[in-house]
Order: C-alpha cells, then structure tokens, then sequence
C-alpha cells in the first residue's frame, strides 16, 4: 500500500483553493461566466477597456468612468528605454517573444513609480502592466524583422492600439472588433496554472508586477498557453479539405493529440470556441482568406468525428485554441505571437486575481506530503 495519504491530489485536481467572484468554469455544462456574465454576453459587446473595469470594480463603467481608465493606460503605453534597451539586447540574441516579454514585463515597475491618484501603488502598478503589455510584444515582434518600433496612438483604444503598434497601420473596424472578441474571451478563465501563479506570489505580500511576471513563467509552458499554434499547423499541412480525413486518421492511428480539440476541464464544447468561431467567422467575410476558413470548419468536422470514432464517449469536441489560432492569423499575426497576445488579454484576469488575493490577506501555503527516506545515518566521505 502507498504510503501516500488521502488527501494528497497529483496535480491539485478538484481542489478549492480559492473564493472568487471573477469566473466560473462549468466544464460539464460548457459554460464561462466572467464577473456574472455569460462569456458570449461579454465578448460579442464589450471593448478590452470594459473587460478590465469590470474584473477590476464588479460594474461595467459608465461613460466617463470608461473615459478615465482609457486615458489612463494611453497615458502608460510608451515604454521606457530602459525597456526598449532590453528589447533590442533580446532580438539581437534572437530570443522567443515570450521570453522577452516576461523579461520586459518587470519593468513596468519602471512606469509604476508614481502614485495614483488615490494613492493606490498596486492599482497604479495594474494600470501599468496592463498599459505595456501589447508595447511590448508589438515592439519585439518589429525589432525582430529588423524594424524600428510604432509608438502608440493616444486616440486609438487598446485593441486597436495593439494591431496599430504591429505595423500595419491604423486597423478597420471589423478588425478591432474581431480582437476585442478574443480579448474578453480570454480575460479570465477560473484558478488556472498562470492565474494561481499570480495569486500565490502576491500573497506573500510581493508586488503585483512580480505576480504578472510570475503568471507569464507559468503561462510559458505548452501545457498551459503554448498550444494555438500547432492547432492551425495541421490546417495548413491539410491545404485542402480532400486531405482531412486521410490525415488526420493517419495521426491518430499513431497516437497523436490533435491540437486545438479536447479540454481537461470542459467535457462538451468549449463555450469560448463558440465565441470566437462567430468572431472569425465575421472577420474572414470581409478581411480574411476565405479559402482557409473553408478548410478549418472542414478539419475541424473532419476531427470531431474521428476522434469520436477513435474515442468514442470522450466527447472531444473543438476548444479555444482552435479558433484563437484562426482569429489571430487572419488579424496577420505569425504563430510565435499568439501566446503573447493571450497574455495581453489574460492580464486582465490576472490583475484582478492579484487585488482579490491581497483583499484576502491569506499567504497560500499548502501542505506537501513527504514519501523520502527515514532514519537515515550520515556517512564520513571515506566510507561512501
């Protein structure tokens, strides 16, 4: 018999290790609720602004409050050389975006130095990280190709800003909306690996820079943030809808996870799948390539009915990655920066996990069950 007890969970799975009133995940109804609101609400309606006011107040803002919060982030974008120095020493080095970005992330400290208006340091420290965030991966990605980066429009929104900063000018509408979608959609998303990262280095008492710093190591890893890219790899390996099926059963008969279908928490459609869907869906009919939406929604039925065949009662059905990886490659983003732009909308959630953490004022300080060895003896190095 183990020596294990019971109460140790690998993986901390179905532990209640925090009260929120920011998300809720219901994996086997398929539902997000985002500070009381359906997901598919929030992301059809709402800009990253009000996202962020909401997760922050509990209220969706009125027009002025609106106001004040976008001047303020317009007023935090610019990044300090301080920072634009680390930048340009990593793209010399030819470091991953995410790496740069959680390297430039901490000096956001650099533009928290003032206090608020209300004295606030850890709001002050909010405003400022979620400001420099989409500064950040849109003057890598520029640095990286050799270009020199965009600074930000005071006049333009957050959303917008972002694709404007990427080089490609002031963006349309239906862009904007189209990331605003996705923004909202992955704002927040229950105690998740980077969201509990966050939680715990601020409940030391460390600041809520550190926290987001720490939220990106955890978001880093393939496991978590890491998989959007490789959803659409397979699209484009496909090239065309005769090739689904021939391909897609070729790698499951050899063991493969099909990337973007299939999630540890939902066990029916993943609600935000659905937002996003409609959200690409609205921007590949005016601004995108219509060729290849029509061969994703082919692989993706193609993959539904094969992994319910290879799996039957699983219940595999598409998930965020999917659409994220369809969404963010028609706004002309390359692969390497959908887990950046994910952490441009998840800061959000992190932010607001950090303030509802420091309310608490409870260090998170788990028990950990030890199975070493005992009684040990210790041994002169002569005779080891």
């Amino acid at each position: 018999m183990s020596e294990r007890g019971a109460g140790f969970v690998p993986g901390l799975e179905g532990v209640v290790a925090a009260e929120t009133r920011l998300s809720h995940v219901d994996g086997a109804a398929g539902e997000l609720t985002v500070a009381g609101f359906p997901v598919e609400e929030l992301a059809n309606r709402a800009t990253f602004e009000e996202v962020v006011y909401l997760l922050w107040h509990d209220a969706l803002p009125d027009a002025g409050q609106l106001a004040d919060l976008r001047e303020a982030l317009a007023r935090r974008r610019a990044l300090p050389r301080a920072t634009l120095d680390l930048l340009r020493a990593a793209a010399s080095e030819g470091t991953p975006p995410m790496d740069a970005l959680r390297m430039a992330a901490g000096t956001a400290s650099l533009r928290a130095g003032d206090a608020s208006a209300d004295g606030d340091a850890a709001y002050e420290e909010a405003l400022a990280v979620v400001a420099c965030l989409p500064t950040i991966v849109a003057a890598y990605r520029l640095l990286l190709d050799g270009e020199e980066p965009v600074d930000p429009d005071p006049e333009l929104g957050h959303a917008a800003n972002y694709l404007y900063m990427l080089g490609g000018g002031v963006p349309g509408d239906g862009s904007v909306r189209a990331l605003e979608a996705y923004l909202a959609t992955v704002a927040d998303h229950g105690l998740n690996a980077s969201t509990f990262a966050a939680r715990v280095i601020v409940s030391t008492g460390s600041d809520l820079v550190s926290a987001v710093v720490g939220a990106l190591g955890a978001l880093k890893g393939p496991l978590h943030g890491g998989a959007p890219g490789p959803a659409l790899d397979v699209v484009f390996e496909i090239g065309e809808a005769r090739r689904a099926e021939p391909v897609l059963r070729e790698k499951l008969g050899r063991g493969e996870r099909l990337m973007g279908f299939g999630h540890r928490v939902y066990k029916v459609r993943d609600p935000r799948a659905d937002v996003l869907a409609t959200a690409a869906e609205l921007l590949y009919a005016t601004d995108g390539d219509a060729a290849l939406y029509g061969l994703a929604l082919e692989v993706e039925k193609t993959a539904v009915a094969l992994l319910e065949e290879h799996k039957p009662g699983r219940n595999l059905q598409t998930n965020v990655e999917f659409y994220t990886a369809l969404l963010l490659h028609g706004l002309g983003l390359p692969t390497e920066l959908f887990t950046p732009t994910f952490a441009v909308g998840r800061v959000a959630g992190w932010t607001a996990h950090c303030f509802e953490q420091t309310e608490r004022g409870r260090l998170i300080r788990p028990q950990s069950e030890y199975v070493g060895e005992r009684d040990r003896r210790w041994l002169p190095i002569e005779e080891r």
